[in-house]
């Protein structure tokens, strides 16, 4: 019987070592482009969400185009291929707990691809773990559960990512949030994790 699970459990994992999931991979500062293009160029699906900053200088106003989450992107690729990802000049690590590679859940990236538009006014927000926590019912980000925030006399939905410790926030208008009972707690970054 404790041979059967074994055999059970090391085929699950064998499985999940070949099968491709979003990881997290930390770079080193003000990277986060090169290794995008670095991995580009190998072949490995990448993620880096972007906002545009306006910088004013002396003579002029500059657009950049920032990572949403400093010093972190996305890969989607199997375990057993991760050394493609940390041969990469200027890669860090992928996050782990506990000594191991952390896989972010499909749907969570998707929804941050999908919600996460420029015309969304994204910015990142001083890591939030606890506070008035929303949920979002309309909108690209609709199932996504945050904490909202007043900035200026502006509703901010602030979404966490508690495996990188990075929060980011978009202007929402309160009629597309409800409230999740039980509130002020730990924020998680979608509904049903």
């Amino acid at each position: 019987m404790l041979s059967e699970t074994m055999a059970i459990g090391g085929s699950q994992f064998a499985a999940n070592y070949r099968d491709p999931h979003w990881y997290a991979v930390q770079t080193c500062a003000n990277h986060e482009k090169r290794v995008r293009q670095q991995l580009d160029l190998r072949v490995v699906e990448t993620y880096l969400p972007v906002y545009e900053s306006v910088r004013h200088w002396k003579d002029r106003r500059v657009r950049l185009e920032l990572p949403l989450f400093p010093g972190y992107l996305f890969v989607r690729l199997a375990l057993s291929d991760r050394l493609q990802v940390l041969r990469t000049p200027s890669v860090v690590r992928i996050v782990e707990f506990g000594g191991k590679a952390v896989a972010l859940p499909e749907h969570e990236i998707e929804t941050l691809r999908r919600g996460l538009t420029r015309e969304l006014g994204v910015e990142p927000y001083p890591y939030l773990k606890v506070g008035r926590r929303v949920r979002v019912t309309t909108g690209p980000l609709q199932g996504f559960e945050g904490i909202l925030v007043r900035k200026k006399n502006r509703s901010r939905f602030v979404i966490s990512i508690d495996l990188i410790m990075r929060s980011v926030a978009v202007e929402i208008d309160v009629a597309e949030l409800e409230p999740i009972h039980g509130s002020v707690q730990s924020v998680r970054t979608s509904a049903g994790t």
